[in-house]
């Protein structure tokens, strides 16, 4: 189903003490958080995961991920079998397993916003190159570099790609993503979010020069905010995790939040709060303290 309608608002706002409410949600990224760097999930982290849905705390899965990525994670994902994908642009029921997904939400980029965002960025940054994330293919520009584990549908420039009249115009847009070989990463998010402005939603997580642009308005949190009003479940009640500018505004709406040990700054100034390392099971500590805490 797409959802472009109402969004619920991911801006926290000043309630009771945080740290007195008891979590209902965990929320993680993956990436550099919840998996080690070796993209493992160590025995620990399983059995602390499987600890908290016995104590009746459901896990989101949070991650700028597609869903045909989340092999990785799809024996923990336990009795309701979502994770929200694509950095809030889909909701995924991964119950199917890899390739047999299906998407619950999806918050698609319009190809026009796309268009515009491409235009923009290529204007402001030349040399900008991009690929087209959609719900089920992955396509890019012929300069785009291999950085990601797969081969791509097509070879095109994104304004073909995108296009009204292109072969996968019935296919949801989740996200483009923009290159650029020279640019120094958070220069180049800064820059591009000047140029881009309200047209889409612009944030990263990879260590390179590679930005991930999505629909106006969604992001980890806006999605999370969604997911949880439909369960009753107050910002309050979330404990969230993570680790990149990505995950800032998750991490800012969540009651409790943790950056990693291995954060980026700006993830380290939004979080209330902070753990080790996710090579050191930074997910696992906290949730093994917040369940000693309830007993």
């Amino acid at each position: 189903m797409r959802d472009n309608g109402r969004v619920t608002s991911a801006i926290r706002e000043p309630e009771t003490p945080a740290a007195a409410t008891p979590p209902r949600l965990i929320a993680t990224d993956l990436d550099g958080t919840l998996l080690r760097d070796d993209k493992s999930v160590s025995p620990r982290t399983v059995a602390a995961l499987a600890a908290a849905e016995q104590a009746g705390i459901e896990v989101f899965f949070v991650t700028g991920r597609p869903a045909r990525w989340m092999d990785v994670v799809s024996d923990h994902v336990h009795g309701h079998g979502l994770a929200i994908c694509g950095n809030g642009a889909a909701v995924v029921d991964l119950h199917g397993g890899p390739g047999a997904h299906r998407f619950v939400k999806v918050r698609e980029l319009p190809r026009d916003n796309a268009l515009d965002a491409v235009r923009l960025l290529r204007d402001a940054a030349p040399g900008t190159v991009y690929a087209v994330e959609q719900t089920y293919g992955f396509h890019q520009e012929p300069a785009y570099p291999k950085l990601h584990m797969e081969i791509p549908d097509d070879l095109a420039p994104a304004e073909e790609l995108l296009a009204p009249d292109s072969p996968t115009a019935a296919e949801p847009v989740l996200k483009i993503l923009a290159y650029h070989p020279e640019l120094e990463p958070d220069a180049f998010l800064t820059l591009a979010r000047l140029a881009i402005g309200d047209r889409a939603t612009v944030t990263r997580s990879s260590p390179s020069a590679l930005l991930e642009i999505s629909g106006p308005g969604v992001s980890k949190a806006s999605t999370l905010a969604l997911c949880c009003a439909e369960r009753g479940i107050s910002h309050e009640e979330v404990v969230a995790f993570g680790d990149m500018p990505n995950d800032v505004e998750m991490l800012t709406w969540a009651g409790r939040s943790f950056a990693m040990g291995n954060a980026h700054p700006d993830v380290l100034a939004a979080a209330s709060g902070r753990t080790v390392a996710n090579n050191d099971d930074g997910v696992a500590v906290v949730i093994e303290q917040l369940l000693d805490g309830q007993r």
